[in-house]
């Protein structure tokens, strides 16, 4: 090898140029050849009209950083108020942009992860980890302004508090996310996981191919992931964009392919995946955007997540052929006309919402 690409080749590598092909060229991808969806028919459609369908407004209301009353309130349905508790970090560490979170999952030992997909990275991504025992202690709640500047010096350096806040945060490299609305976490084996759903453009898929990641908690990048395809009797269904698992381990994500919304139950393993279409499906959506999917530990409710409309039903009434009634569901709608990315549980009842403009995170005043 002459000098000059030796040269080249180190320059590369000084700047990030070879390392983010190294880190995917690492990761472990399963082909499953079999389908992974196990069943796809016979299904009857449920009058859900306790959800009203909110449609995603034309322009998303942008909060001040110095408004002093960020409460979310629900406007219809079942009461719930969110109440702000961390003003997210923007700059994020050295300048990243962290202007759009798409996910969040929270982990029994009250660890935050929040899936951040800057406008500029197509498909790309990365996931900051917040120790909320660490900022509880330290009073982030009190403090929201301050901690939004976390990563802003003050005449050249931290501050002491600004350095106690970034010992509890732990920022991920970017990587192949997709859309990246499906961070999320099993409580049964305590992984995270999350589909990688590139898109050509915002909601048209790059192919009907279905990845799913599992994401290391150490270094918040995948470490494997498992291709596949969602297929029966010659219906291919492309790879979801929300995911959540309850507490045995099975995993969930819904769709609206235009006949109402098809909630999927399946089991995702080290190597291989498989799903069913439940045997209702919901005519009444919660929205024009499907943003996420929660599972509620204590009260055993998947919640479908759009924008300021929240809808939740007990997992139990899934099995078999479906058991589901109108009287089995919650709803709630909102006012603020803020982008809602998602909603996650730590080991209470409390909801945890995910808002953009200005991305926060609130918790419910109740269980939720």
């Amino acid at each position: 090898m002459n000098k000059g690409v030796v040269l080249v080749m180190t320059f590369l590598m000084a700047f990030g140029f070879m390392g983010e092909t190294g880190v995917n060229a690492k990761v472990k991808t399963y082909h499953q050849k079999s389908s992974a969806l196990t069943g796809y028919g016979n299904t009857r459609k449920l009058n859900n009209k306790k959800v009203h369908f909110v449609k995603v407004p034309k322009k998303y209301s942008h909060i001040s950083n110095k408004a002093t009353n960020r409460t979310v309130y629900s406007t219809r349905g079942n009461k719930v108020n969110f109440i702000s508790n961390y003003l997210l970090p923007y700059p994020g560490k050295n300048n990243q942009r962290s202007r759009n979170p798409q996910s969040i999952a929270i982990s029994k030992s009250c660890f935050m992860y929040i899936l951040y997909c800057p406008t500029n990275t197509k498909n790309r991504g990365r996931i900051v980890r917040y120790n909320l025992t660490k900022l509880n202690a330290l009073g982030v709640q009190k403090h929201r302004s301050t901690f939004q500047k976390t990563f802003v010096k003050v005449n050249g350096k931290y501050s002491a508090t600004k350095l106690a806040y970034q010992n509890a945060i732990k920022v991920g490299p970017l990587f192949n996310t997709g859309h990246g609305q499906s961070l999320a976490y099993n409580r049964k084996n305590h992984g995270l996981y999350m589909w990688i759903d590139n898109e050509k453009t915002a909601r048209v898929p790059v192919s009907k191919w279905g990845y799913i990641a599992h994401i290391s908690a150490k270094s918040l990048k995948p470490d494997r992931k498992i291709r596949f395809k969602l297929s029966r009797n010659g219906t291919w269904i492309p790879g979801g964009h929300n995911l959540t698992f309850d507490n045995s381990g099975n995993a969930y994500f819904w769709t609206n392919p235009g006949s109402g919304a098809n909630v999927f139950k399946g089991k995702i393993h080290h190597s291989k995946v498989k799903f069913r279409r439940t045997k209702q499906i919901l005519k009444h959506l919660p929205g024009t955007r499907l943003q996420g999917m929660g599972y509620n530990p204590v009260r055993h409710r998947l919640m479908l997540v759009s924008d300021d409309s929240l809808a939740s039903f007990p997992t139990s009434k899934l099995v078999g052929k479906g058991h589901l009634t109108n009287g089995s569901f919650n709803w709630s709608a909102f006012a603020p006309k803020r982008e809602f990315e998602g909603v996650a549980y730590g080991n209470s009842s409390r909801a945890y919402l995910l808002v953009n403009h200005n991305p926060e995170v609130l918790v419910s005043d109740r269980s939720y």
